[in-house]
């Protein structure tokens, strides 16, 4: 097949949809194409070694790509965010529409993206494949940028998007469901668990190099962004319950974000005795100290999306090893759960969340070895990369065998 994967994000910006996958689609003999934007997320700036142009190209592990200019924005102005997803979408439709005819395109998430999907399918007849990864317009709507103004074209805009692929592709149950609410007929749907970055994120034993303040601890660890989503004040509400009942056990903090001074000013009067904060690390020395933590932490805040949003870290956290307390939705708790890893509870409940870290604290170690080992093969036999390029490969055959 000849794929060209349509992405505003892509390598060395930290999204794994986008080089590794089509590393892995190529050496199994498929020609890939990549066509995406100069590199500006998350920060919002364009990365080091690069300069804003007309058209770039370069080459990847032996994968084209082109590279066409946008407004460089992720901050929390809806004005900047709109002109980035925008200036893409306008910049990528040229080479799109006039440049090298795939088989089948695939589109990463942004509607934006879909709705120039859906021109070239009707003009060069090439089926595409939409990436759903946040559903919207909920997550927009939802999100710090989101106006009640904002509604009724962002509507429309994904009922062209949503309604014109050829087959679209969720990553939770519960986005599959909504979307059959909208009237997508079920038929062109399939469901598809992410992977984790398995290149940055290198599998990892035994607890070499901890720090001394973990040292002698039980410790229940969070990594990753410390935002307004994350609903970590219930982590650290949990720790100053925890304390009193059983002092050995101390919540640990990996990482940066906006929310991250006040959480450490909330910990430092709450729960002085048992939470630790720790600055972000490259992926290999946290994936290190990930796996000799004795519990890894997923944690997101209550909200209209919580029940079919599965954070990336899930597959992560399965793949280290580790036993997991899941303070989330339905769809990420019943995956936790099918893969035996470890503890659920109700998302944004200190005092659950503190009975979930007790509980863990009382199994035995082998108890919680076999909890992590459990987690560890279920990603290796339904979550990693070679299992989710089978499944992409189906539906790319699919969508090639519709269109004719």
């Amino acid at each position: 097949m000849k794929i060209l994967l349509f992405t505003q994000f892509c390598t060395p910006e930290p999204i794994f949809k986008s080089l590794p996958f089509a590393a892995e689609l190529r050496r199994r003999g498929h020609e890939v194409r990549i066509l995406t934007g100069y590199p500006n997320y998350p920060g919002g700036k364009i990365y080091p070694g690069y300069r804003l142009g007309l058209w770039l190209r370069e080459e990847m592990e032996g994968i084209p790509v082109l590279r066409v200019p946008l407004f460089p924005s992720h901050g929390a102005s809806t004005v900047g965010r709109m002109a980035n997803y925008c200036s893409f979408t306008a910049a990528a439709a040229l080479p799109l529409l006039t440049g090298w005819r795939p088989d089948v395109l695939y589109a990463y998430n942004l509607p934006t993206l879909g709705v120039l999907s859906a021109v070239l399918q009707r003009v060069r007849q090439v089926p595409y494949v939409l990436d759903v990864q946040d559903l919207w317009p909920d997550s927009v709507l939802s999100s710090s940028i989101g106006h009640s103004w904002m509604a009724s074209p962002l509507h429309r805009l994904c009922k062209q998007a949503y309604g014109a692929a050829t087959r679209i592709v969720t990553l939770a149950p519960g986005m599959t469901s909504r979307l059959i609410g909208r009237g997508i007929r079920q038929d062109r749907i399939r469901h598809i668990y992410n992977w984790c970055d398995e290149t940055a994120l290198p599998e990892a034993d035994g607890k070499e190099g901890l720090p001394a303040g973990m040292e002698g601890r039980f410790n229940v660890l969070y990594a990753g962004n410390h935002g307004t989503v994350q609903g970590l004040e219930a982590i650290v509400e949990a720790a100053a319950l925890t304390a009193p009942r059983n002092p050995s056990i101390q919540f640990v903090f990996l990482g940066d974000g906006v929310c991250k001074a006040a959480l450490r000013e909330r910990a430092r009067s709450m729960a002085p005795s048992n939470t630790l904060f720790l600055d972000p690390l490259p992926p290999a020395k946290a994936s290190r100290l990930m796996s000799g933590a004795d519990v890894l932490v997923l944690s997101l805040a209550p909200g209209p999306l919580v029940d079919i949003t599965i954070p990336s870290k899930t597959q992560s956290y399965l793949r280290l090893g580790r036993p997991i307390l899941a303070s989330i939705g339905k769809d990420a708790a019943d995956l936790v759960t099918q893969a035996g890893a470890g503890v659920s509870c109700r998302a944004g409940q200190p005092e659950a969340i503190a009975d979930a870290a007790m509980q863990l604290a009382r199994c035995s170690p082998d108890e919680r070895a076999r909890m992590g080992a459990c987690g560890s093969e279920y990603y290796r036999k339904h979550l990693c990369l070679k299992v989710g390029v089978d499944r992409w490969e189906q539906v790319f055959d699919e969508a090639i065998g519709s269109s004719r």
